[in-house]
């Protein structure tokens, strides 16, 4: 019987108007308004008014080189119509970091271990240009799995933006295409 009337002692508390509150734990809106205009004094002296100003925009963030992107790489690639026979697709857009505009014109380098050829045979390499809104696109032969992955090598390697070099990996070594897609940061 003790620990009953403990409990409900509890329970009981009398209330800022006089009366008794069944429920003291239960917030009220006087209490609501109290622990809001303290949280809000506090986050301005100290100093967090990141909570009161509204998020900026950060912009498009660039592209990291990928691990393993630069295997086998050949500078200066020449730009061709296709590598080898074909039938292969890899395509990809490339933008400029912050704003995200499209960048024509930029050259972008490709390779891949193919059922023509290695990745480090100077054939199995060939480089392409970005039209006016930054896509490209270049056909060559299948690839094929190298190292157990089926995978290509994309290289971005001019002086006007950061170098980026992207070995993207194929769902399946019975995919005809694989896209990549560049954001460049200006140097």
């Amino acid at each position: 019987m003790a620990s009953t009337v403990s409990t409900c002692q509890r329970h009981l508390s009398t209330s800022e108007t006089g009366g008794t509150d069944m429920f003291p734990d239960r917030p009220n809106r006087r209490g609501f308004l109290i622990a809001g205009t303290t949280t809000a004094a506090t986050a301005l002296a100290t100093g967090a008014s990141g909570l009161l100003l509204p998020a900026h925009a950060q912009g498009l963030a660039p592209t990291r080189s990928m691990r393993g992107g630069s295997n086998n790489y050949l500078p200066g690639a020449p730009i061709v119509g296709r590598i080898g026979g074909g039938g292969f697709w890899m395509a990809g857009t490339v933008r400029r970091a912050g704003d995200g505009a499209p960048l024509g014109g930029v050259r972008i380098q490709i390779w891949a271990h193919t059922t023509e050829g290695h990745e480090r045979d100077p054939h199995s390499h060939g480089a392409t240009l970005t039209d006016a809104d930054g896509a490209f696109r270049l056909e060559m032969p299948q690839i094929v799995p190298a190292f157990g992955q089926p995978h290509g090598h994309l290289a971005y390697d001019d002086a006007n933006f950061e170098t980026v070099f992207l070995r993207p990996v194929m769902p399946s070594a019975k995919d005809t295409s694989l896209s990549a897609h560049f954001v460049l940061r200006p140097v």
